[in-house]
């Protein structure tokens, strides 16, 4: 089974863990790296490793109270690749959280959808 990845959130990113074990793949936190491509390039390519051999259920849960344009792209891809695992016959829910009142993030939360 693929390793965990862990990573603690900081100001400018999220924390991050995805443990396949425990069924857990969570994005939480501010996202607005100064790199977007470099900080979600070694979350995508787990998420890829992964989906060569899922869980019988992927629960995703994302809860982003910022994010930049560069993460917005680095989100939508890994959300992609969650699509990919349904297509391919997998289970898998995404679920976006986001404060009450924060209209902004409800409506990326809509367009991610």
């Amino acid at each position: 089974m693929i390793e965990k990845l862990s990573i603690s959130p900081s100001e400018e990113t999220p924390e991050v863990l995805f443990d396949a074990k425990a069924q857990t793949f969570v994005l939480r936190g501010r996202s607005y790296p100064e790199d977007s491509h470099q900080f979600y390039k070694p979350l995508l390519e787990w998420f890829e490793n992964y989906s060569e051999n899922p869980c019988d259920k992927t629960n995703l849960e994302i809860e982003l109270d910022y994010f930049n344009s560069g993460s917005v792209k680095k989100v939508f891809t890994l959300m992609y690749l969650v699509e990919d695992l349904m297509e391919a016959g997998h289970e898998a829910v995404v679920t976006w959280k986001y404060k009450k009142g924060d209209e902004l993030s409800h409506q990326k939360g809509l367009e991610f959808k």
